[in-house]
């Protein structure tokens, strides 16, 4: 398969923004689409055991269902990805309110975070072809209630591996809490099929950060260890997410050790194989934190691409991410983006079959 990126018309906003779609097809037969609002992938086609293409993630096909609200179905989330406890934090003396969009917490980057905004588009050259769109956004000072101003790029990148790598750069003007994260929401066997029970998933973890009812960050690290949330052998979903708290998924530390084969700081964190298409999904990052989320909040009010309901569990999320409360508990990693120091990470969502 020859390896190509396209655009075409995708909307446009009531501010009378135009919204594009991107194709980007690799040479292995992994494709993807994303729009300029919100850097939202809306489709990700992925081959099974057989060569048969199906799309993985969950969304729409069309501009008007994201503008009428959804759970960040594939989008950039941030400032900052996860839950801010107490929609407020103190930088250099003073304390910034910020939305309390997820009472009683600040999540995801507010009211009208990064997945609200329209980030300009461009190709990127590679030296192996492959197709890369580079997308940007300045975020200005004050803008949801954070200080300074940013700049901020996220790569997309299709390889003919079947890699769907995801690197973000940002630089600030003044310190300010920052994390971003890619919020697709996989379903292995197709995003029509509803039903993610028969995933197997891992997770190369051995803590999680304790939560409580209002999926508050308690600053608290406990072992897996035999626990329900204990995925470092692989499980059936099905079996282990009526078991976990809430039905909804955990914040796991990451577990840092090296990786031969993998780039400085780019570890294999977690892996996923449907058995009935042969997919396996392998996701690396240089992050710290990984938040598995179940999709247990989905309810069949929205409609899919396949005209279909997206029912609890019909996909889960792999969120490679920063400690979202670091402002206020930096034991758990600095997430302060200062003047001058530019922060760099990189997500791979690798595809294959068995």
């Amino acid at each position: 398969m020859t390896s190509s990126l396209t655009s075409r018309p995708f909307g446009t906003l009531s501010t009378g923004e135009q919204v594009s779609a991107f194709t980007l097809v690799g040479e292995g037969g992994l494709s993807l689409q994303v729009i300029t609002y919100g850097g939202i992938v809306t489709h990700l086609r992925a081959p099974d055991r057989k060569g048969s293409l199906d799309d993985v993630v969950l969304g729409f096909d069309h501009l008007a269902a994201y503008l009428a609200g959804h759970p960040y179905f594939g989008a950039i989330t941030g400032r900052i990805a996860g839950r801010v406890t107490g929609a407020r934090f103190t930088l250099e003396g003073r304390t910034y309110d910020l939305a309390r969009n997820n009472p009683p917490n600040h999540l995801h980057g507010g009211l009208v975070g990064f997945d609200k905004r329209i980030w300009a588009a461009h190709s990127v050259a590679r030296s192996d072809g492959a197709p890369s769109l580079r997308l940007t956004y300045h975020s200005p000072d004050g803008e949801e209630g954070y200080p300074g101003s940013v700049d901020v790029a996220v790569t997309y990148t299709v390889t003919r591996d079947n890699a769907f790598i995801i690197e973000s750069e940002a630089v600030a003007d003044r310190a300010t809490p920052f994390g971003l994260t890619h919020h697709g929401y996989f379903n292995l066997a197709g995003e029509s099929t509803g039903s993610i029970a028969d995933h197997e998933l891992q997770i190369h973890a051995d803590e999680i950060v304790a939560m409580d009812e209002n999926n508050t960050l308690l600053g608290q690290r406990v072992a897996v260890a035999g626990q329900p949330n204990d995925f470092n052998h692989p499980r059936r979903l099905g079996d282990a997410v009526p078991h976990l708290y809430l039905q909804h998924g955990d914040l796991y530390l990451i577990r840092r050790t090296e990786s031969t084969g993998q780039p400085p700081g780019l570890i294999p964190v977690a892996r996923v194989a449907e058995p009935r298409t042969g997919r396996v999904l392998t996701v690396s990052t240089t992050e710290r934190f990984l938040q598995f989320y179940t999709g247990v909040s989905l309810d069949g009010t929205l409609t899919g691409k396949s005209n279909r309901p997206y029912r609890s569990h019909a996909g889960f999320c792999l969120e490679c991410e920063g400690y979202a409360d670091g402002a206020n508990n930096a034991a758990f990693g600095d997430i302060l983006l200062r003047p001058g120091q530019p922060t760099r990470h990189t997500t791979v969502y690798s595809f294959s079959t068995y």
